[in-house]
Parts: structure tokens; sequence; C-alpha cells
């Protein structure tokens, strides 16, 4: 797309960048006057008698080569630190992208200014909301389950003892700048090798930190979001290692997040182990000053509830003034929602975020969500799928005090589970309009129609646009 003069003028003049070119050009400014002063011209005399006036009295106090050479240091090093601020903000924002520097510079500043927002879930549809929302802010903080016990995780978690890297490797790349060699990097996974078939290099990457930072988790995700040069940040909800523990409805109980979904059984109550846990102090901070927080799509029992049953994480959620929607799942998961409305996913999670001896209190405090977003487009399904469409029920929504929201959530490519655009655009229009305060029509289902919003795609954004997002 072609840009007018008008455009490039905005783009120059960024905040952060538009001070540093003031500065650099007030420098020149003034190594042009000092130089002249050290001639013994006075050119100031042709702007006015006042300053001409100002200036005479300046050098009747300091001779013309004493003011004049003070005046060239103190330009000089305005130019110069001018200078290098400029050169590190186009650095830092340019990096290794293809787009014009004042493309790239306008789109991190806006990112940057944009909402503060906490996602939680795990699995694969937490980094398919991250994509999505990556668009729109750069204030990003992910909080990831770390009970997963299978595959590449769970051996390295029962061999090196670490945390299960898998879903944080996952959310770093979804994160990631841009998809660059780098990124893939992170995802490959290797087929063959005594010892290393079936990992991929991402988590190996990450293990490999944890030892180099001694056994500092948070740290070592940070070092690899650097490498990636990740937007925002992303924190395990807690910094010891769990084991889920489910109690189904036939009696049985069934150990470890792998065998939950293998036992084929409905589930009734869901555990952590050890009871006795701490929530990562980070990922609570990031819970407290949020101004958006999101529960992501995604296995209800084994990727979503783990978080909230960390203690410490569905209080601080109940007491954040931040607005908090949960995206459900598109259709019911074999092994743990079958035959779930989106009532019952709702339930589920206000249920096991009770935090024992406390659930008046909390609930007094404020609501653990204020809406629940539902797909309405009906997926693509085969006569003989065992999925199963997740079906509304607005009454019993009602009765849990959560308010429902349809959109479009997914697209031509994604098949039945959400697109990344599609998802983060609607919660994004969602969030715009609860800061404006637009309510729904009473007895009526909020619905989010498409509109036009702005996203890193496009550098020439509306100002009204803009405000929605911020």
């Amino acid at each position: 797309m072609k840009k007018g003069p008008l455009y490039r003028f905005r783009s120059l003049m960024l905040p952060g960048l538009k001070r540093w070119i003031v500065i650099l050009m007030a420098g020149i400014i003034g190594i042009v006057i000092g130089i002249l002063l050290l001639l013994g011209y006075h050119p100031i005399a042709v702007s006015g008698a006042f300053l001409r006036e100002m200036l005479e009295h300046a050098t009747d106090v300091i001779p013309h080569r004493a003011s004049g050479i003070v005046l060239i240091s103190v330009s000089g090093v305005v130019v110069g630190g001018a200078i290098i601020r400029m050169i590190i903000s186009i650095v830092q924002a340019y990096g290794n992208q293809t787009e014009s520097i004042p493309d790239v510079l306008y789109r991190r500043r806006h990112l940057e200014r944009g909402p503060k927002v906490v996602v939680i879930g795990g699995g694969t549809g937490l980094p398919t909301l991250l994509r999505g929302m990556k668009r729109y802010t750069n204030n990003i903080t992910a909080i990831v389950t770390v009970g997963d016990d299978g595959g590449s995780s769970g051996r390295l978690r029962a061999e090196l003892g670490v945390l299960p890297p898998g879903d944080i490797r996952n959310c770093i790349t979804a994160l990631a700048d841009e998809e660059t060699l780098v990124t893939e990097l992170f995802n490959y996974r290797f087929e063959s090798g005594g010892g290393l078939e079936g990992h991929s290099f991402g988590n190996l990457f990450l293990t490999a930190l944890y030892t180099l930072t001694k056994g500092d988790f948070v740290e070592s995700v940070r070092v690899a979001g650097r490498v990636l040069n990740m937007r925002g940040s992303v924190l395990p909800s807690t910094l010891e290692s769990i084991q889920l523990v489910a109690e189904l409805e036939d009696g049985r109980i069934i150990r470890g997040e792998s065998h939950i979904t293998e036992a084929c059984g409905r589930i009734k109550q869901l555990t952590l182990e050890p009871v006795h846990l701490k929530a990562t102090p980070a990922a609570l901070e990031a819970i407290k000053y949020a101004e958006l927080i999101v529960i992501a799509p995604g296995s209800l029992y084994t990727s979503i509830i783990p978080n909230l049953l960390v203690p410490g994480v569905s209080d601080a959620i109940r007491k954040s003034k931040a607005k908090k929607i949960y995206v459900c799942n598109v259709l019911t998961q074999v092994g743990e929602t079958l035959g779930y409305t989106v009532g019952d996913h709702v339930a589920a999670i206000l249920q096991h975020a009770r935090e024992p001896g406390t659930v008046s209190e909390l609930e007094a405090i404020g609501p653990l969500l204020d809406c629940v977003l539902v797909n309405k487009k009906a997926p693509p399904l085969g006569d003989n799928s065992v999925f199963q469409e997740v079906a509304l029920d607005p009454e019993k929504l009602k009765a849990l005090g959560v308010e429902p929201v349809t959109g479009i959530l997914i697209g031509k490519n994604s098949g039945h589970y959400h697109d990344s655009g599609k998802l983060a655009k609607n919660i994004m229009i969602w969030f715009g309009r609860k800061k404006k305060g637009i309510k729904k029509p009473p007895g009526e289902t909020l619905e989010v129609k498409d509109i036009t919003l702005p996203e890193t795609t496009t550098s020439e954004e509306s100002k009204e646009a803009l405000a929605t997002r911020r």
C-alpha cells in the first residue's frame, strides 16, 4: 500500500523517537551558534532585540571565546546523546525485520501502549490464543500449567527433575515476534537418535538453560524468550512439581495428566498433589495489575483447571479489577467433557476455583468470570465423529452469574479449532465494549459482530480504532 507524505511524517514523529529528533536539532543549532560566537559574530541580532540583548549580556559576563567553547561542548554532548539514543531505538525495534523502519517503529510503539493482558491455560489452546493477541499488545503474560507428564516433557521431568517444558515452549514460540528459522528450530522434534528421539529442540534448550541458571526456571524462560524476541512473558502457575489427581464418578482415582484422559470416565473432582503449593509470585503480580484476564480454550480438566487449583491464583483473579472472560471450547473432548454444555464447562471452573474456607469471602470480593465467549458457527463434523459441538445453555449461565457472548471463532483453515485471529479480535471487541460500559439488552445474548479493529498487519490505524484498543 502506498503511503502519503502525512503518514510518513507521523511515522517519524513517534513517541520516544520524536523527542530525540527535537533534541538533535536543538543540539545542532547550539553548535552553529557556538561557532559564530567563537568567531566573534552576533547572529542572534537578526532574531529580535530581546534575544540580542540577552546574548550581549551573556557575552559581557563570559568572553566570546570561552562562551563559544562552552556552548559547543554542551551542544556536542547533546547531539551525541541524541544520535546514540536514536540508533538504539531503531536497532531495538527493527532487528531482523523486513518491514520499513517507520512501519516497525509505528507498530512497536502502539503495541507497547496496548492493554495489560493475562492469559491462563495450557495445551494447544493457549498458544492459539497468544498468536492472535500479540497483534494488539506487547503487554501479555501467559500463565501456564505444569502438570504435563507425557511425551518429551514427561521424560525430561522424570529423568532430570525439571518442570515440564512443552507447554512453556509452545507459548514462547507463539509469542515470538516473527516466524523465523529460530522459531522453527525450537519446534523441531528429533525423529531418531539414542535418547533424543521424540524430544523437541526447544524442550532440550529450556532444560539446558534451567541448569545454567542454577535451577531458576523463570529466568531460563526469560532467556529463551529473548532468543526468539518474544512479545510479553511466559510464567508457570507454580514452580513446584505437581501431579493431577482425578476422582471419577464411578469411584476410580486416576493420577497423572496423561492417564486421566485415557481413563475415559466422567470426572467428578480434580485435585493437585502435593496439596500445599505456592503460586509463582510474578504470576500473581501480573494478575493483580492486569486490565484483561482471559482463560484460554483447551482441555478443561488437564490444561485450564490445574492453574486455578494452585492456591492464590483464583483468589488473585477475583480481587483483580480486570475484565475477565473465559473462551469455551468449540467441541467436547473425549475422556474429559463428552456431553458437556457451555454451562457445564463454566460450572466446573467455578466449582474448582473455590478455595476451602474462603468461599463467601471470595464471592463478595468479585467474580471469577464476567462472561464466556462461545462459538456460534457450526464446526465441520463428519457423520461418524465422536466429537460434539458444545451447546449454549443461557439459562444455566444466568444462574451461574456469567454472561454469554457469541461470535464466529473458527475460520476456513482452522477446522473445528479456534482461529487465532478471529478469537483475539472477538475478545478485543468485547473488551473495548466493556471499557466503554456498553451493556447487552435484557434477556438477550450479546453477539460480537465483525468490525474493523486495529492489528499489526496494517500501519495506518485510525484514531477511533486505537482508542478501542487502549
